[in-house]
């Protein structure tokens, strides 16, 4: 327990870092037009987050939200497929539970296309390798997956593509704040217009997923609709 700690810990610490450094780089002045058009934001997609979670309402009383903070393998993507699989095995249909996924942090970048991947390097900048190569990743592999990408031991090929597990009632959100600052971090590495990438960044945002204000927020409302919280990483 204590290695998994201090792993998370280490973990979180260079991610900050990483943050606060192209933050610093950026300069009070440059930070604040992409922190700017995080607030404008809400007068777009964001603005609709709330009547998304509404959704949840209509759902049955077993409901849970999963915070995806750090990129883990599959992890991120296998908790929500178990939770619907092992509540049918004790009777209760999908349709009778309420499953969110929240993409905040680090895990931000499989809220997106694989165009952007390759674009801005996101298997360098959030460190994601493939599995397929072992070198960082240049796509979404958790978008329209082939069959048997992913397979358990024990239980074998496993449906936990994004577009797979929507179609089975899974509804998924991506944090506005962290796409904010680490499209502005992004854009200062490559000598780009932050506003410019930030727009790029949330028009490849992939179908189905809402973008919130924050994963933080998203986490908040999750459990003011009536869902236990999990730590999905």
């Amino acid at each position: 327990m204590s290695n998994k700690t201090d792993h998370l810990a280490t973990e979180r610490r260079d991610f900050i870092k990483h943050v606060a450094t192209g933050a610093a780089a950026l300069g009070l002045t440059m930070l604040t037009p992409p922190l700017k058009l995080s607030a404008a934001a809400t007068n777009g997609n964001v603005s609709d987050a709330d009547e998304w979670f509404n959704q949840l309402d209509k759902k049955g009383k077993h409901r849970i939200i999963f915070d995806a903070v750090t990129p883990n393998g599959m992890f991120p993507f296998a908790w929500p497929k178990i939770y619907q699989l092992t509540n049918g095995a004790t009777g209760t249909d999908e349709k009778e539970t309420g499953v969110v996924v929240v993409l905040r942090h680090e895990t931000i970048p499989y809220a997106m296309q694989s165009s952007l991947w390759e674009k801005y390097k996101f298997g360098e900048f959030f460190k994601i390798d493939d599995p397929k190569t072992q070198k960082p990743s240049t796509r979404n592999m958790f978008w329209q997956p082939a069959p048997g990408d992913f397979k358990v031991p024990g239980v074998g090929e496993v449906e936990i593509g994004i577009n797979q597990l929507q179609d089975h009632g899974i509804m998924f959100c991506v944090c506005n704040m962290a796409m904010t600052v680490l499209s502005a971090a992004a854009a200062q590495s490559m000598n780009m217009d932050a506003t410019t990438v930030y727009n790029d960044w949330k028009s490849g945002v992939l179908p189905g997923i809402q973008i919130v204000p924050s994963g933080v927020w998203a986490v908040g409302r999750g459990q003011e609709h009536g869902c236990a919280y999990c730590y999905a990483s």
